[in-house]
Parts: structure tokens; sequence; C-alpha cells
């Protein structure tokens, strides 16, 4: 496959309510795409890293550097048959797994399409709809969170997760609980959790929650093992599996009994599908995180989830519960029944509105391939 050209555009783009976690409020979003441009087919890819290295080490803008100067010409010079050698001719590059999973993405959308099959089925995709649940952030009272969970069940989310901090945690989840004894309910600590709250984390076994993601450090395995086995939530990991061989350790240790893949963190399709294999091969169930995609993102998400090991609830939502207009037509709708159906036609399955993207761009870079007269 011939590349003949890349184009970096960062946008910015304007969230419909802000979201906190225990990271800090997020109001807006600056955005970075990544077009691949090949034999005359184009390949969306969605750089996931945030405005500051919070989440991970990366940012748009560590991100953005590493884009322009590094990936994008090993990209051109490569001529790679399919996304998921992307690996192999990123392997100089350390890190930088948001970044490079924004690339290969986006080839694997130009493959899809050179294949004539949707990106679901090329990447191994099952399920003709995916179960969807809502992330709700951190909220100025309790009773704005439990509006927010009321409209979602309204809306038919099949899960609720609820951020939580210490001091912003069991009074929640006692909340919900009153209200809604018998809902799916999974808490989300972004490794806000030390071992001086051992007795408190212990004691949110009370409230039934289907999982725990990410209760304590980032990176990881061995003091989550300690903790999974003075409780009884299920701990879910989010942001120590990078790749495969964390899964591994994760799942030999018992430092977790679900996994959340989100395919910028580990790096894009081809570690992601490797977790999901690991995983499903050693009976750990997973589904599919967000980081407030727009749709571009949230495609390549609705194709990973369709997977067979997704069998649980991901963050694969609406497009109108963070953006008043999406860069993708048709926008992302979840049914009465929260699901969402998988695409068919070839490639992702929703086009770009590449004259909303023109008009959110504030900045941009073509890098073209090298040609001999």
């Amino acid at each position: 496959m011939k590349i003949d050209a890349v184009v970096l555009r960062e946008l910015q783009m304007e969230l419909v309510t802000p979201f906190e976690t225990s990271f800090g409020m997020t109001t807006h979003r600056r955005v970075m795409l990544v077009e691949v441009r090949a034999e005359g087919l184009v390949g969306w890819g969605e750089c996931v890293a945030g405005e500051h290295p919070w989440y991970s080490e990366e940012s748009i803008d560590t991100a953005w550097q590493v884009g322009r100067h590094e990936l994008a010409r090993l990209l051109l010079d490569a001529d790679p048959e399919h996304g998921g050698q992307c690996h192999e001719i990123f392997r100089q590059i350390r890190g930088n797994r948001m970044c490079k999973a924004a690339f290969e993405n986006a080839l694997w959308d130009v493959q899809a399409q050179a294949e004539g099959v949707s990106l679901a089925s090329l990447l191994g995709g099952t399920r003709a709809t995916i179960p969807c649940g809502v992330s709700l952030g951190i909220t100025p009272t309790l009773e704005q969170l439990l509006e927010r969970v009321e409209t979602a069940l309204a809306a038919g989310y099949q899960r609720i997760k609820v951020k939580c901090r210490p001091g912003w945690d069991t009074d929640v989840f006692a909340a919900i609980r009153m209200r809604w004894p018998r809902i799916q309910l999974t808490a989300d600590a972004n490794a806000s959790y030390r071992l001086k709250d051992m007795d408190l984390l212990a004691s949110f076994d009370h409230y039934e929650l289907a999982m725990l993601e990410q209760p304590l450090w980032s990176d990881d395995f061995y003091f989550h093992s300690m903790l999974q086995k003075q409780i009884e939530t299920k701990i879910c990991l989010d942001e120590s599996i990078r790749n495969r061989r964390d899964a591994l350790a994760a799942i030999e240790m018992d430092s977790c009994r679900v996994i959340n893949i989100k395919v910028g963190r580990v790096g894009g399709f081809t570690e992601a599908i490797g977790i999901h294999n690991a995983a499903m091969e050693r009976g750990i169930p997973v589904w599919c995180g967000g980081m407030l995609e727009t749709g571009i993102g949230r495609s390549h998400n609705i194709a990973l989830a369709s997977l067979p090991n997704f069998s649980l609830p991901g963050d694969v939502s609406a497009s109108s519960r963070y953006w008043k207009d999406d860069i993708v037509e048709p926008e992302i709708t979840v049914s009465a029944h929260g699901e969402i159906t998988v695409p068919t036609a070839a490639g992702r399955g929703y086009a770009v509105r590449e004259d909303l993207v023109e008009r959110l761009c504030v900045r941009r870079e073509d890098v073209r391939a090298f040609v001999l007269a």
C-alpha cells in the first residue's frame, strides 16, 4: 500500500457539559486527527491524548511533535501491506502509544475500504450490536449527579459508571443504590486511592458494584493484587494495562478480574486485539473504555467492541452526550435498549464532515511522500 500523504489537524471543540474526574475538569477538547491518504483512499484516526499529561505521559502537544517529525515519515517510507504492520514500523519509537494508535487505526480504516469490508469485520468482530454504558463525571452536588443518572437510565444505557475519589465515593454509592438498587453500577477511581485507604475500599463491597476501576497507582499490579485478595468487588484495570504482556501479568497475579481496553491507551488495534485474545483465553471479560472522543475515535471503539470477548457494556455512548455537533455523519446514536448498531459499510461506516472539520481546525500540517523527478 503506497502512502501518499499524512495530514495532521488540531481541532478545538467544546463539550456539551463539563466532565470532571479525579484529574480535574474538562470543558473543551483539543483534538488531534490523523488523515492517511493512500492509493485514492482516505483513512482517519484520532489521538486521544489530553491537553495535559494527566491520564498518561502523553499530551496533544507531545503527540503532535512525535507524529509530525517521527511517525508520519516512518509510515510514508514503509509502504505497509496492512494496518497490523504499524507495530513493527514504529518499533524504534518508545512509548507514545496514543499517537501511534491514531496512525495505525487510520491505516486499518484504509485497509478496510480497500478490501471492501467493514472495519469491525476486518478486526474480527462478530457482534451486530454492542451494549452501551455511560460514564458520569464528578458533579458540584450529589443531586446533580442523581439527575444525570436518571437521564442516562431513561436513555436506555445498560450500565452506569460514576467517577469517584476520596471524599466522593460512599455517599454517592449509597444515594444511587437507595434510589436504583438493581442497576449495574461501577466506579472509576482513576488511581486516586492509596494503601492507607484499604479499609475504605473494602467498604465498597457493601454497594454491590459490578467492578471498581483502577483504584490504586496507574502503573501498579502488585498492590492491586493485594487489594483484590481483600475485597469481593472485582477490580478492573485500565491505566496499568499498556499491552498484552501487562494483561498477562495482571491476570497471572490476580491483580484484576476485568480489563478495560482503550485502543488509544494500548497503541492501536493490533495490541488491543492481542489483549482481547489473551483475556478471552483466560476467562477474563473485557470492555471498551472511552476518552471523550469525537465520532472518529468513537467509530473505532464501536468496531473494536464488536469482538466476542467485549461482553460488558462499554463507554461508547451517543455523540450528543458530548458534542453539540459531532464531526461524523450520521451521528452516533444509542437505541432505547442501550445498544449501538455496528456499521456494515466498508471502512468505519461513518462519513467525516470535512467542512466542519475545517471550520474547527486551528492547526494543520501536511506531510507528503518524497517523489523523485
